[in-house]
């Protein structure tokens, strides 16, 4: 066979056999530069997920310079882009084992210690009940809802855990107590709490709860405003604490819960008796709230005559009886003018108005609370605001029960008897 006809025999897809073999080397080539490329790229970033340890990362990707990762145990940065994910063993470490002399606090949905971090950081630890249903949503509930707050007049949550069925959450320490211990605690006969300090309380108060209210979307009803979950610090400046009851709202006005939360003795009357929830019954408690800062009084004391069992109903008599002078804390040396303490109690009054949409919002509390002439510039004009007497009297106020679980005769039906909390030492979370 002549060699003309080899190359004639030799022809695939219309391609000679030469052209076959240069297709090939230059493929192969090719190739061979593309695996060299990728051997001379630098290794990419490790990152492993332990399994076990939800939002725990480890490796490469976690540290700074040039040496590797950072050292077991130390708090990683949160999936929810704010705060700490702090181990077991951390908080173990912090608390002493959780032991008995580190509780501060206590009730029905956990127990707060005090804790002092390894790099000197004072916290406070929430250890949240677990029974595998209520407490792990509510869990879900407060880190979701307050993990990105930020108010001066708010307790600031720091990080929280996440271990099997372990549920804690971690809060910044105030270390003066809470309003409930300097109210009712054994301070001896003069309180250190004069008008101002009290008025001051009142205000930071308000003004957390307006950041709740009106300053977040969706808003936060914290639905157990009492004076043990005001905590102050060195300086009385008020924090309002404890979102675990918190509910967040969307755009519906109200929300109905299944099961009644709260304190005995500042729960409104509408939440007590339907479960129907917003603002108002917010508003309701801190009306509760400001008559027992300028009383001294508890809402619901059994221990007391019996037309004065019940806080918002002695009040009232004592205002309809123009003795409003007599409702003051008797452990208060320093006493208010007229005018201020007028001031105070009208705004308490129009706090637990038993008609919830009649009560005033809580940007309006704080409004009627700070300008100087309320509630006498009608008056000046010439008339009275619905309800007012003369100037420097209270108006009058109907009597009854006006607070539904506030009644002394009986708990509310639907209402459980949640303890609420009981703190033991000068600080609390």
């Amino acid at each position: 066979m002549s060699d003309s006809e080899l190359s004639q025999s030799t022809v695939v897809f219309g391609l000679h056999l030469w052209e076959l073999v240069g297709i090939g080397v230059g493929a192969a080539f090719v190739l061979l530069l593309v695996l060299l490329s990728l051997l001379c790229l630098p290794p990419p970033e490790s990152i492993q997920i332990e399994t076990g340890k939800e939002h725990r990362i480890t490796g490469e990707s976690r540290g700074g310079g040039g040496g590797g990762g950072a050292e077991p145990g130390v708090p990683e940065v949160s999936h929810l882009g704010w705060g700490h994910w702090y181990t077991l063993k951390e908080l173990e470490d912090a608390t002493a084992m959780f032991a008995d002399e580190k509780v501060i606090g206590e009730g029905g949905y956990g127990i707060v210690y005090h804790g002092v971090l390894e790099d000197g950081t004072q916290v406070a630890v929430k250890n949240l009940l677990n029974n595998r249903g209520q407490a792990e949503r509510e869990f879900k509930v407060e880190v979701e809802a307050i993990g990105r707050v930020r108010h001066k007049n708010l307790v600031r949550l720091l990080g929280y855990c996440a271990e099997g069925n372990q549920r804690m959450l971690v809060y910044e320490y105030v270390n003066n107590g809470n309003l409930e211990q300097w109210l009712h605690g054994d301070v001896g006969p003069v309180s250190p709490l004069t008008w101002d300090m009290r008025m001051k309380i009142i205000l930071g108060t308000a003004k957390g709860l307006m950041y709740l209210h009106e300053g977040l979307e969706p808003k936060v009803v914290h639905r157990d405003v009492k004076s043990s979950n005001i905590l102050l610090d060195k300086t009385w400046n008020a924090k309002l604490s404890d979102f675990g009851l918190a509910k967040l709202l969307g755009s519906e006005r109200s929300y109905v819960t299944t099961r009644v939360m709260g304190t005995f003795g500042y729960v409104a009357p509408e939440y007590a008796g339907t479960g129907m929830l917003n603002e108002t019954s917010d508003v309701y408690s801190f009306g509760i709230l400001i008559m027992e800062i300028i009383s001294g009084r508890v809402p619901v004391d059994y221990n007391r005559p019996p037309g004065e069992v019940n806080l918002v109903e002695w009040l009232k008599t004592m205002v309809s009886n123009r003795n409003s002078e007599g409702v003051l804390d008797p452990k208060m040396t320093e006493k208010p003018t007229s005018r201020a303490l007028k001031k105070a109690l009208l705004v308490a009054l129009r706090c637990v108005d038993p008609e919830a949409r009649k009560r005033p919002k809580i940007g309006h509390v704080i409004h009627m609370l700070e300008v100087d002439d309320f509630p006498y510039r009608d008056e000046r004009r010439g008339g009275k605001a619905p309800g007012q007497v003369k100037s420097g009297e209270i108006p009058p106020v109907e009597a009854g029960d006006s607070s539904g679980n506030n009644t002394p005769k009986e708990t509310p039906k639907g209402q459980p008897k949640d303890e609420p909390f009981k703190w033991r030492n000068q600080a609390a979370a």
